[in-house]
Parts: structure tokens; C-alpha cells; sequence
């Protein structure tokens, strides 16, 4: 699968129609070149699967040993579920950190690299507060409003953060990032779906917003141009069925004419952290099979057995009366942090409903 990744020619869309219709990754290089041609490859990918470079598929092996490194194919349990469920995602996942948190429940904080001071301050607040709630929060590590909603995360003192790489994780851009993204990676994951050895490129990072957009239940507009790579991302989150959240600013201020733009096309405007939690909160009540929550059906229908148990037993720990999360931490012995977004999950899926005092009761089963 790796050297299948590296051919020249080949996306997520041709990887995916490769093993389709010769069964695997391993059948794709057993055939000859005659096969090959009958799907209109390009030349480049023809010599290439003729010739596998084998030799940089080591360096990924290379990689790959060393500690808190993971790779992350389609099969894998711990494959993202909301990314599972983008057009072609992609077919294999580099991860640094822990990639348990990428099945968690997470907001995409993203805006321009030139923010004012406001729009700096504003995303490094509503990040470490929507952190502090259980939110993780992802966004990809460019300068701005990215590395201030990284930071705002990581300020909470449980918070957690998700930095998605238009590079290779053996590299890191821009450099200056460097040791933000060594921090991430302690208290959550860098990812990419970039072969070792990749280096920033502008073709790179469109693809990476579809990433951005893909992980979350939905993205949120700090502050962005008329015409930003921001705007992609929420472009791409509302074609993936997900929430798009703006903030509006002065009419005088540039950066605030892609938000307002996005609102006028129907982006949800937010002047506080809660309103984003309320809304991500009431997408179950609105039983939109656009919405998230539909995205979200591991609960109950994705088939992946390990991540169904886990929600079991919880629902099976809280009994039939309102318990706290402290109370559930103790009953299934897992981490407050994992036991919240859990709850937002079975939240969004009707399963569970909060109450007042911090309490929360089962509802279906």
C-alpha cells in the first residue's frame, strides 16, 4: 500500500479504484502492464508500477519504527469515522501522537495567516474554552489563526489539539511551528496523508483542508479574506455535510468579508464558545440526515465492533439514573476527556440527554 501511494498519477479516488478492481494493493503490482492499461493510467504510473521504488517505501518503514508513529489504513478500527465517510478519504493515515483522539469529537479552528490582534486573541479563546468543554480541537498548523487555536487548546489545562500537515510528518511547515507541533503531538496528533519525504507544496494543501473538514463535526471562521484558503475548508465541511460556524466583524476590517460572506450563504454566525456547543448539541433533535449526527452512526451502525462495545458499556455504566462524568470515569475506567466526547456522541445520536446540575441520562438502549 505504501509504494501504491507513492506512484506519480495516483489520488485517493485511483487508489481506491485500484484496489476495487484487482482486490488489493499487493494484486495491483502482480499484474502486468497490459492490466494496467485497461484502466487509462497515465504513462508516469504505468513505468512506475513497472518499477515500484521500493527504496523510499523503507524510509516509511523507517519511520514508521520509530515511537509514537502509526499508520492508519482504511481497515483499521482506529481509522477515523467521520473521515471514513468524506468522498475518497484517504487510504492511508500517518499519525504522531496518540491516534486514539482522531475518533473523537473535534471543531476545526481556521482563518488567515495575517490576523489582527482581535482575531488572534478571539481564536485563542473560543479554542482553549471549547477545549475545556471536551471539544479537541483541529486546524492545520499554518501561521495566524491556526497556531492561536492550537495554543488556545493546549492553554486549557485538558485541552487537546489535532494538527493536520500539508507536508510529510518527518517534516514540519513552517519551521517556526516547530515547537508548537512537538507539543501537539504530547497532547494529541500530528497527521498527514503525505509519504515520508514531502515537502510543502501549494497543491498539497487544498487536499489537506479537505482533512481539516473531514475529522470534524464542523469548522469554524475566525476571520478570512474575500478569498482565502479558509473559505475551502468551509466550502468543502458544507459539502461534506458538516456545520460551518463564522464570527462576524467590523465592515471596515478585510478579514471579516469572508465570514460575512459565509453567513450570507448560510453559516451559523457565533458570538460565543456556547453557541457552538449549543448547536452541535440540538443536531439530533433536528434529525437532518445532512447533519453530522448522521456522519457520526459508529454509535450504532458503522460495524466496527471495538468502538460499538466501548459505547456499550458506558450506556450499561450510567444505569437508569442521572450520573455525573466523574461517576462514569470511575465506573468504565476511562479518561474524563474520552468520556465527554463520548457523551456528545450518544448526545447527538439521541442516546443520551443532558441535565441539569452536570448530569446526563440514558434515554434509549
Amino acid at each position: 500500500m505504501l509504494a501504491l501511494l507513492r506512484a506519480p498519477g495516483i489520488g485517493p479516488a485511483r487508489f481506491a479504484r485500484l484496489l476495487e478492481y484487482f482486490g488489493s494493493a499487493a494484486a495491483v503490482f502482480a499484474v502486468g502492464r497490459a492490466e494496467w492499461s485497461r484502466l487509462e493510467l497515465p504513462g508516469v504510473t504505468l513505468d512506475y508500477l513497472s518499477a515500484p521504488d521500493w527504496r523510499r517505501v523503507e524510509t516509511d518503514l523507517a519511520w514508521l519504527d520509530q515511537p509514537d508513529n502509526y499508520l492508519l489504513a482504511l481497515a483499521d478500527p482506529r481509522y477515523p469515522l467521520l473521515l471514513r465517510q468524506i468522498p475518497y478519504p484517504p487510504p492511508l493515515l500517518f499519525v504522531h501522537g496518540d491516534p486514539d483522539c482522531l475518533r473523537m469529537l473535534q471543531l476545526a479552528i481556521v482563518g488567515t495567516r495575517n490576523p489582527t490582534p482581535l482575531g488572534r486573541e478571539t481564536a485563542h479563546r473560543f479554542a482553549e474554552h471549547l477545549a475545556g468543554a471536551g471539544m479537541i480541537i483541529t486546524s492545520g498548523l499554518a501561521l495566524g489563526i491556526d497556531t492561536a487555536a492550537h495554543e488556545g487548546a493546549l492553554a486549557s489545562s485538558k485541552g487537546r489539539t489535532i494538527a493536520v500537515m500539508g507536508t510529510s510528518l518527518d517534516r514540519v511547515y513552517p519551521a517556526k511551528n516547530r515547537d508548537l507541533a512537538h507539543k501537539i503531538a504530547e497532547r494529541g496528533a500530528l497527521v498527514s496523508e503525505l509519504p515520508t519525504g514531502t515537502p510543502a507544496a501549494a497543491g498539497n494543501f487544498p487536499q489537506r483542508n479537505r482533512l481539516i473538514s473531514g475529522l470534524t463535526l464542523g469548522v469554524l471562521v475566525v476571520e478570512a479574506a474575500a478569498r482565502s484558503g479558509s473559505l475551502i475548508t468551509a466550502r468543502l465541511a458544507l459539502e461534506q455535510g458538516r456545520e460551518v460556524f463564522a464570527i462576524p466583524g467590523s465592515i471596515h476590517n478585510p478579514l471579516a468579508k469572508g465570514c460575512h460572506a459565509l453567513i450570507r450563504e448560510g453559516a451559523k454566525l457565533v458570538e460565543m464558545a456556547t453557541d457552538i456547543l449549543e448547536e452541535l448539541g440540538s443536531l439530533a433533535a433536528a434529525g437532518s440526515i445532512e447533519s453530522p449526527a448522521e456522519a457520526v452512526q459508529g454509535v450504532a451502525s458503522a460495524g466496527l465492533d471495538s468502538l460499538d462495545e466501548i459505547y456499550q458499556q458506558l450506556l450499561a455504566a450510567m444505569g437508569d439514573e442521572p450520573c455525573g462524568i466523574d461517576l462514569l470515569v470511575e465506573r468504565c475506567g476511562l479518561t474524563a476527556e474520552v468520556v465527554s466526547s463520548m457523551l456528545l456522541i450518544l448526545e447527538l445520536e439521541g442516546f443520551t440527554a443532558a441535565v441539569p446540575g452536570g448530569f446526563y441520562c440514558r434515554l434509549k438502549c
